[in-house]
């Protein structure tokens, strides 16, 4: 009895010992287990649980590095050494990348620009430019992807994510070494708690060898064995514990805060805006509205924040000019306006025509929608020859009563959309331009790459959009983004006509065919989206169906016909007022289910690319996953 006792006591004080080892060692390194897209990986990461770094928020002792003070944390830590700007190939990054431009100008800040439009451009890029680099930027993109694992990068290497793409990457988030995130945690980003999705598997491993190397009797190796059972068990449940919060965590794909109006916000904190500034905030954030990224929610209150700016830096700017001054002072106005693609700068029936509210309310794809367009202009006293003419042409009395003729018969045509507030930009007598203007031309010009034309040419024609010196760049885009809004009117009206949106069961599918005389327009994500959206919108108002208003979209278009590829894209249900999509996540498992192989290379994870013979699989492959 003695003797169990002791040896009791012994086994005790062992473990004790063992414990207290493995907390010492603990405190220097974390063996870290994560899933990287499918693949097991070790990482050895240092935790550091009394961080000096004040102006970043952490989790418990586990440091979430959102960096909240840009001017402090970032700017300030940048200046003194080259940068690296990867910028990623929509409107808001290069809303945000101008307004960096600026403050780099002006602080004499010396960098790179890369444009980036996919993860294989990052990488090279990365691999391109990364000698004497200790800062790299990314703008809108690798906030979803694990940055150390991925480039590789020196120790001494610091990446600064400016990424409105979410869920971001947990290795990001709890990085406290190489990775800082800029900009205060969203309500909305529920992250998962450190313990719950990395273990420290190093006492495991230590009392392995313990084991194996002590030499002691049959019994008490057994009773060891009984320990590792149990701690087998629970290693079990932790794993599948981890694997339903990840699969939580990342089931949704969706966007936050507009990277252009962090930005905007760290030039006002250092008193370095202005109204170009704000302006390019405008026309950043005024995209995720156009595209449907946010929720109106955080549009209304981002609108409200700028509408506050304006008005103090053109009070600051001063409200008297001088008249020799009024051709090159810029004034940016917000009031009530009408809602319709570039209407200041085409005829009023093809804005009406091509704005998705007139084009849905009124049925402009069929016959009888045609009829109640000229109705509707007929109603409003609008005679036919003036409608067809350019805005600016027509008569100065009809140009200034528009807005009120349209009002007066919103509700009666059902349009009541269109009506709403926008910002407006003039410099000069002459230039006029609202914020979704310069948004579908940046659009255009980015979409317009060709064998002729690199995308890195269009990415530089986009950016020069934002230029009040480059007004035949911003024209050509205008012209540009008329095209593009005809083509998807046109391939939407021919769809919509010929009954070839399908039902999969719980979603809705389009293939845009092959013959298009404008399908070389399908071949790049932007108009693929806008078409889904119209079509889903389109769709949706003429069905009989209820349960049509909870359906997502997916939309196919051929990409490459040389290579047999083709571009896929999966938008939310028109009833998702927070756009959240569950296509990213699908599409892999859809993929991985039918062992088709999919070039997921976008930063949104809800645009893919496809081999066309392996199209029709994966859309059964993807029908029986979300049944």
């Amino acid at each position: 009895m003695f003797f169990y006792c002791d040896k009791y006591y012994l086994i005790l004080l062992r473990c004790s010992i063992i414990v207290y080892t493995l907390y010492l060692i603990s405190r220097k390194a974390t063996v870290v287990v994560f899933s990287f897209r499918g693949k097991l990986v070790k990482n050895i990461r240092r935790v550091k649980k009394n961080s000096e770094h004040k102006n970043y928020s952490h989790a418990e002792n586990y440091g979430i590095m959102f960096v909240e003070n840009l001017e402090r944390e970032f700017y300030r830590s940048i200046k003194n050494d080259r940068c690296l700007l990867l910028v990623n190939f929509d409107v808001d990054a290069i809303c945000a990348c101008r307004i960096l431009q600026q403050l780099f100008k002006n602080d004499n800040i010396i960098y790179t620009l890369v444009p980036v439009q996919g993860i294989q451009d990052m990488v090279h890029a990365f691999e391109e430019n990364c000698e004497e680099i200790k800062n790299v930027i990314l703008i809108n993109c690798g906030g979803t992807l694990d940055l150390v694992e991925l480039l590789q990068p020196a120790e001494s290497v610091i990446f600064y994510i400016l990424d409105s793409h979410r869920p971001y990457d947990l290795c990001n988030v709890y990085s406290e070494d190489q990775v800082r995130i800029l900009g205060k945690l969203d309500e909305d980003d529920e992250i998962p708690q450190y313990n719950d999705v990395f273990r420290d598997d190093s006492s495991d491993e230590d009392e392995a060898d313990e084991e194996s190397e002590s030499g002691e009797s049959g019994r008490k190796r057994r009773r060891l064995n009984e320990e590792d059972i149990i701690k087998r068990a629970e290693r079990r449940q932790w794993s599948e514990n981890r694997a339903t919060i990840l699969f939580n965590y990342t089931q949704y794909s969706y966007y936050g805060k507009s990277s252009s109006m962090l930005v905007f916000e760290m030039a006002w904190h250092m008193s370095k805006d202005n109204l170009d500034i704000v302006w390019w905030a405008i026309v950043g954030t005024t995209e995720q509205a156009i595209l449907g990224k946010v929720e109106s929610r955080l549009s209304v209150l981002d609108e409200g924040s700028l509408q506050g700016h304006v008005s103090r830096l053109t009070h600051k700017q001063g409200g008297e000019v001088d008249k020799q001054q009024q051709h090159s002072t810029v004034r940016i106005t917000y009031d009530k306006d009408l809602l319709l693609v570039l209407y200041r700068h085409w005829t009023v029936e093809a804005s009406l025509r091509h704005s998705i509210p007139t084009a849905v309310s009124l049925r402009l794809w069929s016959i009888r929608g045609e009829q109640r367009l000229k109705e509707l202009l007929a109603e409003m006293g609008l005679p036919l020859a003036q409608s067809k003419q350019r805005f600016s042409a027509m008569d100065l009395a009809l140009r200034q009563e528009f807005k009120q003729m349209i009002e007066k018969l919103a509700g009666k045509y059902k349009v009541n959309t269109v009506i709403g507030t926008s910002f407006i930009l003039q410099y000069g007598y002459k230039f006029k331009y609202c914020a979704s203007d310069i948004v579908y031309a940046m659009l255009a010009l980015m979409e317009s790459s060709s064998k002729e034309k690199l995308p890195q040419r269009c990415f530089l024609d986009a950016l020069d959009c934002l230029s009040r010196t480059k007004k035949d760049i911003l024209e050509s885009g205008i012209e540009k983004a008329k095209f593009m809004l005809n083509s998807i009117f046109k391939t939407a009206q021919n769809i919509l006509q010929m009954k070839q949106i399908r039902s999969a069961g719980s979603f809705l599918y389009v293939i845009i065919s092959e013959g298009a005389a404008d399908n070389y327009v399908f071949a790049h994500p932007y108009p693929l989206v806008m078409l889904a959206q119209f079509i889903l919108k389109a769709y949706v108002d003429s069905s009989k169906n209820r349960r049509a208003l909870e359906w997502p979209l997916v939309a196919s278009s051929t990409c490459n016909a040389e290579k047999g590829t083709c571009l896929m894209v999966g938008i939310p249900p028109v009833c998702e007022d927070q756009p959240r999509s569950l296509f990213g996540r699908a599409f892999e498992q859809a993929a991985r289910n039918t062992n088709c192989y999919i070039d997921a290379d976008y930063f949104d994870t809800t645009i893919i690319r496809l081999k066309i013979d392996e199209r029709s699989k994966f859309l059964d492959a993807l029908a029986a996953l979300l049944a």
